[in-house]
């Protein structure tokens, strides 16, 4: 998309005022529409921001076979953080940098204690980033359509690599936020679970995962202090991210428990929240306070 500069207007600047170095926003329920769609207003906003020179991460639970098409589609050219932290996608090449994983085994032995805790209907998969392996009982939604194999024994199942960055658990007639304390409470700091947003799923990353964790580590690598990051997230596992980063916004249509710790709140990502918040940060120069 060609960069139209009147999107940034020097003279609106705000004299002395710091762009951020680096923009991190999640995907469902944020960047995109309900619909799963990218508004031309959005790509604008982060076409702008890479012309004034600010990086857009993507960070999303969703797995990497889900991101790559979707992230050169809306220009960003750089990198990802895919699967909650789990992998780090660079969006050139469609190479994975950076995995953190679970065992075969270990995967089993999460699952074998999840069901003993989570409702008598849930189903689970077992995620590799490039396919994922799912019971008959687990119902698919967007990321987990793609690249399925169901199979009745899941310890039949051998991906790649043998090794797994996400344990899934769904049950659609029960509730994320239940499932999830549930989860956490019996798997302690085995793994790290987070739901996001997709009723009755909740997700499990390798032990000390999480969106933040792994934002931090490539803005180490890059010298980029965490005051010079804005964020932007909907649900629980967005907090971690929307915490460390030094600028958070929270759409307005963000869980209860975000909207409860994020000061700053934008539009609806249906109404382009996203790009609402980052056309006025280009405008002003930088983060302006709460």
């Amino acid at each position: 998309m060609n960069l139209d500069s009147e999107l940034i207007p020097e003279a609106t600047r705000r004299p002395g005022a710091a762009l951020p170095r680096l923009v991190a926003t999640d995907l469902d329920g944020t960047l995109l529409r309900s619909d799963g769609t990218v508004s031309d207003r959005t790509c604008a906003a982060l076409a702008a921001c890479t012309a004034a020179g600010v990086e857009v991460l993507l960070v999303t639970a969703r797995p990497q076979r889900m991101v790559l098409e979707l992230a050169r589609r809306i220009g960003c050219t750089a990198t990802a953080i895919c699967a909650n932290g789990a992998a780090v996608l660079d969006v050139v090449t469609g190479l994975t940098r950076l995995v953190h994983s679970f065992t075969v085994e270990q995967a089993l032995s999460i699952i074998a204690d999840l069901r003993a805790v989570l409702p008598p209907g849930t189903g689970f998969a077992l995620e590799t980033g490039g396919e994922v392996f799912s019971e008959p009982t687990f119902r698919p939604g967007l990321a987990s359509a793609h690249n399925r194999t169901v199979t009745a024994d899941l310890a039949a199942a051998r991906p790649a690599g043998g090794r797994y960055v996400k344990v899934l658990a769904r049950d659609d007639a029960a509730a994320a936020d239940a499932m999830l304390a549930a989860a956490r409470a019996v798997l302690g700091d085995r793994a790290e679970a987070s739901h996001s947003g997709g009723r009755g799923l909740v997700e499990i990353a390798p032990p000390g995962v999480t969106k933040a964790g792994t934002l931090a580590w490539h803005c180490e690598l890059l010298g980029i202090a965490a005051a010079q990051v804005v964020a932007f997230g909907d649900m629980p596992n967005d907090l971690p991210m929307l915490t460390w980063a030094g600028t958070a916004y929270a759409v307005a249509n963000a869980h209860a428990d975000v909207l409860a710790v994020v000061d700053r709140v934008t539009a609806s990502n249906d109404e382009d929240g996203v790009a609402a918040a980052l056309e006025a940060l280009l405008a002003a120069g930088g983060p302006q306070s709460a």
